[in-house]
């Protein structure tokens, strides 16, 4: 892939909450996939040498059979402290360096984060999905901002996800007697095609195919 970065990442706070702000306003949550979808990937990332090294990985599944059919791995020197909600900011340069390496460009990318669900409705997911111009979904492991109701003990059931009066996701669960996933629209996508679209990569465990493929390349195990 062919990749323009928009910034630079080495910042202050001040200056990365007004990239986020500016960036903000380039997010789409409507639909504009390709279709049909051939290629989902995942990004995941570890950390080496106490955190001062990024380890980013990108694994390509087709779709809708979810086999494995592309990876890549890169490393670069972390530049950005870990605050939340400034995930993105510390993980975006390696994963666009892990990026960089494959030749399948995805048609959709899933990511181990927030997408609008975040207070600035910026997370990484939407921060990747405007540079890398491809939709994008946030499938996060716990909860960054917002409320929901109750959630059902069966595979499907999700419930808005509410903050400041606006939903900005949804509660998703993805297996039975397990916890949920936080998914929500990175770029290009909307919530309920998010939504189907996490399901179809989740047939067996909590998380999606490519982020469990990804999660294993980029950590230490």
């Amino acid at each position: 892939m062919k990749i323009s970065q928009r910034h630079a990442w080495t910042l202050s706070v001040e200056e990365a909450i007004a990239i986020q702000e500016q960036m903000q306003t380039e997010v789409i949550t409507s639909d504009q996939l390709q279709q049909p979808v051939q290629y989902v990937a995942g990004v995941d990332m570890g950390f080496e040498a106490d955190g001062t090294i990024s380890r980013a990985a990108v694994a390509v599944l087709s779709f809708p059979e979810l086999e494995l059919q592309e990876t890549s791995l890169a490393r670069r020197p972390t530049s950005f402290p870990y605050i939340p909600g400034f995930l993105s900011f510390r993980e975006i340069p390696a994963v666009l360096d892990a990026l960089e390496k494959i030749k399948i460009t995805p048609d959709l990318i899933l990511c181990d984060g927030q997408g609008i669900a975040h207070p600035r409705r910026f997370g990484i997911a939407c921060h990747l999905g405007i540079i890398v111009d491809i939709p994008t979904i946030g499938v996060a492991k716990s909860l960054l901002v917002g409320k929901h109701q109750e959630l059902p003990d069966t595979r499907g059931s999700w419930q808005p996800l509410t903050h400041k009066g606006e939903i900005v996701g949804a509660v998703l669960r993805t297996r039975v007697g397990v916890k949920p996933v936080y998914v929500s629209s990175g770029h290009r996508i909307s919530l309920p095609t998010a939504i189907d679209y996490v399901l179809r990569c989740t047939p067996k465990y909590r998380l999606p195919e490519t982020t469990r493929i990804a999660d294993k390349l980029a950590s230490d195990r």
